[in-house]
């Protein structure tokens, strides 16, 4: 039961009045946050100056809250660097000031706990982002990249990643501070196994903890077992908690960017940092990194 509250973890910061909320980020987008009327239920950043945006210049990132939480914006930090560098991003729940916020943790008959947010708000999000892209008069009108979407999500929310593998619409998968438990499922709602691991296409990167992570175990098996597609595995020494909420993001942003940058843009500065004996990362002490299937 300790694991399962860890991987429902995901701490509620308060976010600011408004419609669109401030943020900003390091990228070349200053990017913002808020709710839209026609996705109910998540939080999208985006630039703040969709103008700027070059047609089906941005990738898709939907993002599964630490503890499957209905707080939209528990891993704001995070989210509003990845929409600066060029992606729309999509997380579920609400944000808190506008919204009475559920508990992250909800007991369930039986003694199980049971994630506030269901999986399938990930395919919303997806689905949603694909009909504004294609809507005349939308923000977003042909200027999202409906072929270059990445599944991810902290904890609770990477198990909410795998449970959608199927989707043929993801290109790529980022799972962080997670992995499927090893011995049983004791989330209520969540029905993810081992088995939906041989779903995951395209590629997949674990970016976890290190060996004080909750989820290490869970993850290193996770990615021990997957074999039919392109892998790597990240540990950022800094425990489950991640860098969600650091500056930008911290060093976890900056890895997921540099994936995402390769693997649903192609960038070769960015390919560099994962693949070959001397990768970026390969001999960046801040982390542990390997990779295999490339």
């Amino acid at each position: 039961m300790k694991k399962a509250l860890g991987l429902l973890c995901g701490l509620a910061f308060t976010a600011m009045a408004g419609n669109a909320h401030a943020g900003e980020g390091s990228g070349a987008f200053p990017a913002v946050f808020e709710e839209d009327a026609g996705l109910p239920e998540h939080v999208v950043y985006r630039p703040e100056n969709m103008a700027a945006v070059k047609d089906g210049a941005l990738g898709v990132y939907v993002f599964g809250n630490g503890g499957c939480s209905g707080d939209g914006t528990s891993s704001r930090n995070h989210l509003l660097e990845i929409a600066s560098q060029g992606y729309l991003v999509i997380a579920p729940g609400n944000i808190p000031s506008a919204h009475p916020q559920p508990a992250n943790a909800a007991p369930a008959q039986g003694g199980q706990l049971r994630a506030p947010t269901a999986p399938e708000s990930l395919t919303d999000a997806i689905d949603w982002a694909v009909r504004e892209n294609a809507r005349e008069g939308s923000l977003y009108y042909h200027r999202l990249a409906p072929g270059k979407i990445a599944a991810s999500g902290w904890s609770c929310g990477g198990l909410q990643a795998i449970a959608i593998a199927r989707d043929p619409r993801i290109s790529t998968f980022v799972i962080m501070n997670s992995g499927v438990f090893n011995a049983g499922n004791p989330i209520a709602g969540l029905n993810v196994d081992k088995s939906m691991l041989a779903d995951l296409h395209g590629s997949v990167i674990y970016v976890m903890g290190g060996p004080s992570d909750i989820a290490y175990a869970n993850g290193r098996d996770d990615y021990s077992r997957i074999s039919q597609i392109p892998a790597a595995y990240v540990d950022i020494p800094v425990g489950h908690g991640g860098t969600y909420m650091e500056p930008n993001g911290g060093i976890g942003a900056e890895i997921v960017t540099a994936w995402l940058d390769w693997r649903l843009k192609g960038d070769n500065a960015a390919a560099s940092k994962f693949r070959g004996e001397a990768c970026g990362y390969c001999t960046d002490k801040r982390i542990v990194y390997e990779h295999k299937n490339f």
